[in-house]
């Protein structure tokens, strides 16, 4: 991790920026791929599995045999895990729940606000290096919560051209209505065009490789409804003389750990703080399995020594982080001045891991600053709001002159006719 000392406020747009790669490349293939998908459905599935993955797709969707046999693969700790975790979310997520809103705005006046769900939802899940079931947990749930009526899965086969035994498992405890066995940009061209097997959604969710986050930011100009904009995995640590440095660098392997693209910023009151959590970090990602990946993501990230308080709260809002750890002493008077991250980890004990699997909060977030506009996923993310009204014939009345100057103020007479015609005795 490169080591910047109490950097000039001119210099931290600069430091802001997350690991930049020449995606033309991708973005070509991704377009040929989602041409090849809209045009020839599952033959171009089939094709592209030969050509990308080497292997044949011998079934796009995957039978219900071999989800029940899953359940026998998957051990009785994880299964309990898993379990937990579920309920959490649920809790958390149930919290949430929308109510519809209905209110006179004037005399014969009524306003309504409604939601409902949306209709078919498609869940991407990867399935690489890290099969990651419990991102099944934090899209299936919200999305049965809702009430939408149809959930489908993506998900690639592994290496050995089989399914996660827990994504299946999960899947299936989470009532999901089917799961095909695709990945990369072909599986969110299938959901987002519809195929002889794959089912047209009408929003697509869930993380994945630069190949489906461009083909999810494609579709989403013009074809389907995506959960947000999102790229490679971040977090932010903001410590001081009180941060146990084993749990800091802990936090910041955690999300090095996800891919080489990922990025992690340490954020200090001292220059001792800063070294003793960066002297954790060598000795801890010498241990760890996925050494090598972390050891390229930290050549991406930084650490930056900040003496003053306001000004580590300031930056973080600006870097506005997927996820946000505030280890110091007094963690609530920072974390109630932030206003921008996916989500906030506060006290030491409240490790980011914890949120991606199992306290409640879901760990489906905004990256690349997008945390300033964006939310994370949550309940209202699988649902839309329509809205009705009723109008008396009293209560047009009394708006007739309001919309009627408005109307032919923007040089627009139909609209004031729509009233004119209404009211005029």
């Amino acid at each position: 991790m490169e080591v910047f000392i109490n950097p000039s406020p001119s210099t931290w747009d600069a430091l802001c920026q997350r690991p930049t790669a020449d995606n033309s490349v991708v973005t070509e293939r991704v377009r040929a791929i989602l041409a090849r998908v809209k045009e020839k459905g599952d033959q171009a599935l089939r094709e592209l599995s030969l050509e990308i993955e080497g292997k044949p797709l011998e079934a796009i969707q995957v039978p219900e045999d071999v989800i029940e046999k899953a359940d026998e693969k998957v051990s009785p700790e994880v299964k309990r895990a898993i379990q937990k975790a579920r309920e959490n979310i649920l809790t958390f997520h149930q919290a949430q729940q929308p109510r519809e809103i209905r209110v006179e705005t004037a005399p014969g006046v009524t306003c309504i606000q409604r939601p409902l769900p949306i209709g078919r939802v498609g869940l991407y899940i990867p399935g690489g290096s890290a099969p990651l079931f419990s991102t099944v947990l934090m899209l299936a749930v919200p999305a049965r919560l809702a009430g939408c009526p149809e959930v489908v899965l993506c998900t690639p086969a592994g290496k050995d051209g089989s399914i996660s035994a827990e994504v299946l498992y999960t899947a299936r405890l989470c009532g999901v209505d089917r799961i095909f066995q695709l990945g990369g940009a072909q599986a969110i061209a299938a959901m987002a065009y519809g195929t002889e097997s794959v089912p047209r959604v009408d929003k697509i969710f869930g993380p994945g490789n630069p190949y489906v986050t461009t083909a999810k930011q494609i579709l989403s100009a013009d074809t389907v409804a995506i959960d947000m904009p999102a790229g490679p995995s971040e977090v932010m640590v903001l410590a001081d003389a009180s941060t146990p440095a084993a749990f800091a660098a802990a936090d910041l392997l955690s999300q090095a750990e996800h891919g080489p693209d990922s990025q992690v910023m340490l954020v200090c009151d001292a220059a001792d703080t800063c070294d003793r959590i960066l002297a954790q970090v060598e000795r801890q990602t010498s241990a760890l399995p996925r050494s090598a990946i972390a050891l390229e993501a930290l050549k991406k990230s930084r650490a930056l020594v900040m003496p003053q308080e306001e000004e580590r709260i300031v930056f973080a809002n600006l870097y506005a982080p997927e996820h946000l750890i505030i280890a110091t002493e007094n963690p609530w008077r920072i974390a109630d001045r932030i206003t921008a991250a996916g989500s906030v980890f506060v006290g030491p004990y409240t490790p980011e891991s914890a949120g991606d699997y199992a306290s409640g909060t879901n760990h489906t977030l905004p990256t690349s600053a997008w945390a300033r506009s964006f939310s994370g996923v949550n309940l209202d993310s699988f649902y839309r709001k329509m809205t009705l009204q009723e109008i008396t014939r009293e209560g047009l009345k009394g708006l007739s002159d309001t919309i009627i100057n408005m109307a032919q103020a923007e040089g627009l007479q139909a609209h004031a006719n729509a009233v004119k015609v209404r009211t005029n005795d």
